[in-house]
């Protein structure tokens, strides 16, 4: 048995860089580690050096890989995308969660690019780039079009699950990542990093299945901007440019102009039996849904501030009276969370030999006992 009692020279200022990238305080750290602040200290300052034990120890707490804390010097990392959240007193600042979900979205991105390259595919996004003075509304009807989604087509998903993985195959065919992951609700719905080849969109798994299909078509408005950023879709107070252009985007996308008119109960727009009717229909939320009413002028200020305010208790009742399901299992979840364009393009590379099936299990997170089963269900 190895020995793990002996110190390791480790250079101060990439312990200093692990703790703070990862979003950790000192105390915080110290208490999850079960090491005195002290100590903590001492390693970032230089005056004590970890036992190879404890190295590890901040490797796997951290979710850092073990041989960043043997580097001459931190490594280089991109920026953390822009913060659009509008939260008082939270701007640039993110739960732990949310930040290994940026790091290993940049991972995944890094993988997809190299993995691409290998096989000789093409990064760049099949998309028409437009700009803040394009029409929201006229480029979500070009995009309705292009993806042959009708009214139609609409009413035949039978769930708000088969209007979401449709999407999100449809943006997925554009040579955009989407990759869906668990981050706290309170901190981000979703974000998009465009600022390299290819582009990756990810989706708070711990949402509502309807809040996700509009973070979905949010964020690939992001793409199309070419607008990296992390931000909370749906929050129609938001006033900065790119967010209402992503807004007005999805809203568009999403319901048609025209829907409220087709239905049956004009009159009584807000009513809750209109409202679930119209958010069964095309599969979006009721907020969304209030929001596209006030912004075509079908109801005033002050019914949607009534009836917003009305949901958005009704939404909270319910999520506290809703008990926690079990996971979802190993081979679903890699599916869900990885997208079928990654696996297929890992797959792709296994069979090619330019990776090993290590590297797949490393890629997409899983066992080897699963990934058989995973190739077989991206297929059906």
């Amino acid at each position: 048995m190895v020995k793990k009692s002996f110190n390791i020279d480790v250079e101060p200022k990439v312990v200093r860089w692990a703790i703070k990238s990862s979003g950790y305080s000192i105390e915080e750290l110290s208490k999850k580690i079960r090491i005195s602040e002290n100590t903590i200290n001492g390693w970032i300052e230089g005056r004590k050096q970890p036992t190879l034990q404890q190295v590890e120890n901040l490797s796997k707490h951290l979710k850092m890989p073990l041989a960043v804390f043997f580097l001459p010097k931190p490594p280089e990392e991109k920026p953390l995308p822009k913060d659009y959240r509008m939260l008082p007193g939270k701007e640039g600042i993110f739960d732990k969660k949310t930040i290994l979900a940026i790091r290993t979205a940049r991972r995944l991105q890094k993988v997809s690019k190299e993995l691409s390259e290998n096989l000789h595919r093409g990064l760049k996004p099949d998309i028409s780039p437009v700009n803040l003075v394009s029409n929201p509304q006229e480029i979500a009807k070009n995009y309705r079009d292009m993806f042959q989604i009708t009214e139609d087509i609409q009413k035949k998903w039978k769930t708000s699950y088969e209007a979401f993985n449709t999407l999100k195959e449809l943006i997925e065919k554009r040579n955009i990542f989407v990759f869906q992951t668990s981050m706290p609700i309170e901190d981000a719905r979703g974000f998009t990093l465009a600022d390299d080849t290819p582009p990756v969109i990810v989706i708070n798994s711990k949402d509502q299945i309807e809040a996700r299909i509009f973070s979905l078509v949010h964020e690939f408005a992001h793409v199309l901007l070419n607008k990296s950023g992390i931000d909370m879709p749906e929050n129609f107070n938001n006033s900065d440019k790119v967010e209402r252009w992503c807004n007005e985007f999805a809203a568009a996308f999403l319901l048609p102009a025209d829907a409220f008119t087709k239905t049956k109960n004009k009159e009584n727009l807000t009513e809750t039996k209109t409202l679930d009717y119209l958010s069964k229909r095309y599969n979006v939320s009721k907020h969304m849904i209030l929001y596209n009413m006030h912004k075509l002028n079908y109801i005033t200020h002050t019914q949607y501030k009534e009836v917003l305010e009305r949901y958005k208790q009704l939404q909270k009742e319910s999520g506290e009276k809703k008990k926690k399901k079990g996971g979802s299992l190993p081979d679903r979840r890699c599916i869900s969370e990885k997208g079928k364009k990654l696996i297929s393009l890992v797959s792709a590379n296994v069979e090619n030999n330019f990776i090993t099936n290590k590297d797949a299990l490393d890629y997409l997170s899983i066992k080897s006992k699963h990934y058989d089963k995973i190739l077989a269900k991206i297929k059906e």
